[in-house]
């Protein structure tokens, strides 16, 4: 079932139900050995607490009962000792339930986007990249809280809530006011070196809008990316910030358990203190010190316990939320993915294509075929233009040849090969696109003509920008190729953000290239220069082109002239213009050759 909108944060906290929480054990798998060596800490830590109140009472007792302040001062220096040894223990089982917490999470990370990226495109009709973006940014941070820490210290706070209530109730309840000395020994330091902590959290965060960046741009440009095969490449990277913020959030694990082990050791000083105090009270005559070093300590771990497990639980349920939209996402399956045993290509792949009774609707619009029983059939190295109002499925078509969906009924093949049978990967690996808007990534101008073809030396992405006449402004760039074009290529002009990606489609030498032609928007010297990039580009190749000017319409080798879907007319230019019709029409109005339109 796939995730139609998104989860707000009260969605989160709602749910009630934390089985979702059990399923990331998978993830935990690998590393059982550092999580078994965790969870002993963990229990031997609070079974160590629980005992140390009769450690207390016994020490005290045996230091008091001799009579000998000497003796006293050994015990409680024993005392301190194991105390040491506990606050030691605590930062082992810290450092370690959260190293496993981040590592998990990461993975999760890494899995959800690898999945996110292999979706197909019909999925993001149906689903919002911002919510994408929230599960794998703010859902897996707050797993990463629940997993590291608020697991360990549920577990934790039950064990010490339940043996310490058994332990106070054979205590005297006329110790109860005392109870109170030992909280601000509690409190006080979270406060007085929490900042560190607090700054380092800061930084984790902005590690995670690094992450969210990174994949708000690449998601929205989905189609530029499962077109040029760049899935395997985008996910690596995305593995490298991850990793950046595992680092970052490693620094402020090792200063929370730092802090964690002093809390316990002034925690538990602040009681020695209090014992020793006691003690000496007791040998004066004036108070039990047993009775008074045991129900400190246990009235402490009891008020402590109890307090943290209602925040403990609300924690729980909302971290069960977020895992269940990730493990929602997770099992999400692609609609379009390779056969069990893909076909190969003929080589050389030479781009014949041909489309028999092929009809399709939108997953989004499943009352209105985009194409009805459309038929095609181009040989390699023709240039082909479709022409046709808005919705007329022009684009549909496209989208279609990149197998971006899988028709409902009829057949298209490459060379010969049905697009079904054929590795997704692998067909596009022989297609490139030019869209209208085209995609410039956050990166160097020579990253970006690069993007879908990693293995171009530096000497043949030159190559194709001088072909696409983009080689001149690119020197004129502060660091030429490696200049950083901005998010979304903000640094070019429009013309210049068309040549890059002719550029990249020149670099990919494809044997289909599917055009949006997009010139009527650029000025008269830009349009001329990217005219003739487009020129050199289609040379050879099999080409289809959204036609919007009426150049290009005159040089195709054959005009399609769709409408909702259906081919209504095919031909040259002026055999479409002596049979008037839909085609004359919008030669006039879209292409704006009024004295052409009319009939010859």
């Amino acid at each position: 079932m796939r995730p139609t909108g998104p989860a707000t944060d009260t969605d989160r906290a709602n749910s009630r139900r934390l089985g979702p929480l059990v399923r990331l054990l998978g993830f935990a798998r690998p590393y059982w050995a550092r999580l078994t060596l965790a969870l002993t800490a963990l229990v031997f830590a609070a079974v160590a607490l629980l005992a140390f109140g009769q450690v207390i009472r016994a020490v005290v007792d045996r230091g008091i009962a001799t009579g000998s302040p000497h003796a006293l001062n050994l015990a409680l220096a024993l005392f301190l000792g194991v105390v040491l040894l506990l606050a030691a223990s605590i930062v082992v089982r810290s450092y370690l339930l959260n190293w496993i917490g981040e590592r998990v999470v990461a993975d999760v990370r890494r899995a959800v986007f690898a999945r996110a990226l292999a979706l197909d495109v019909g999925f993001y009709e149906t689903t919002r990249t911002g919510e994408l973006i929230a599960r794998l940014t703010s859902d897996t941070a707050l797993l990463q809280v629940v997993v590291g820490s608020t697991l360990a210290m549920g577990l934790r706070s039950a064990i010490l809530a339940a043996g310490g209530l058994v332990m106070l109730a054979i205590t005297s309840p006329k110790l109860t006011a005392l109870v109170l000395l030992g909280v601000p020994v509690v409190i006080l330091p979270s406060w007085a070196i929490g900042h560190r902590v607090r700054r380092l959290s800061r930084q984790s965060q902005d590690r995670i809008g690094d992450i969210g960046a990174y994949v708000d741009e690449t998601l929205h440009a989905i189609r530029t990316v499962q077109a040029s095969c760049h899935e395997p490449i985008d996910a690596a990277r995305y593995g490298e910030r991850v990793e950046e913020a595992f680092t970052t959030a490693m620094q402020r694990s090792v200063a929370s358990a730092g802090l964690s082990g002093l809390v316990t050791l002034l925690s538990f000083g602040a009681i020695g203190t209090v014992l020793w105090f006691g003690g000496h009270a007791v040998l004066a005559g004036s108070i039990t010190g047993g009775e008074l070093s045991a129900f400190l300590f246990y009235a402490v771990l009891v008020a402590g316990s109890v307090g943290s497990l209602s925040d403990i639980a609300g924690q729980l349920l909302r971290g069960a939320g977020a895992a269940e939209r990730l493990m929602e996402l997770l099992v999400t399956e692609p609609a379009i993915a390779p056969p069990v045993v893909p076909k190969p290509l003929p080589q050389p792949v030479r781009g014949h294509i041909r489309a028999e009774a092929l009809t399709f609707r939108y997953p989004a619009r499943p009352d209105t075929p985009a194409l009805a029983a459309l038929e095609l059939d181009m040989a390699p190295g023709e240039r082909l233009a479709l022409v046709g109002p808005s919705g007329a499925g022009k684009s549909t078509l496209f989208h279609l040849l990149l197998r971006f969906y899988d028709p409902e009924q009829g057949r298209l093949s490459f060379d010969g090969v049905d697009l079904r049978a054929l590795d997704p990967a692998e067909l596009r690996r022989h297609i490139a696109v030019v869209p209208q808007d085209p995609v410039i990534f956050g990166t160097s101008a020579s990253e970006n003509i690069r993007y879908g073809t990693e293995e171009a030396t530096d000497a043949q992405v030159q190559a194709a920008a001088e072909a696409a006449h983009a080689d001149i402004f690119i020197r004129r760039l502060p660091q030429g190729y490696d200049t950083y074009l901005g998010e979304r290529g903000v640094r070019l002009s429009g013309g210049e953000r068309q040549r890059i990606a002719i550029a990249r489609a020149i670099l990919r030498d494809p044997a289909l290239l599917l055009l949006d032609e997009a010139t009527s928007a650029l000025d008269a010297e830009s349009e001329r220069l990217v005219q003739d990039a487009l020129e050199h580009l289609m040379a050879g190749r099999t080409s289809i082109v959204i036609a919007h000017r009426l150049a290009t319409v005159r040089e195709a080798d054959r005009i399609l002239v769709l409408d909702h879907g259906r081919i209504v007319a095919q031909g040259r230019h002026d055999e479409l213009l002596a049979q008037g019709g839909l085609y004359a029409r919008l030669a006039a109005l879209q292409f704006q050759d009024r004295p052409a339109a009319e009939p010859a």
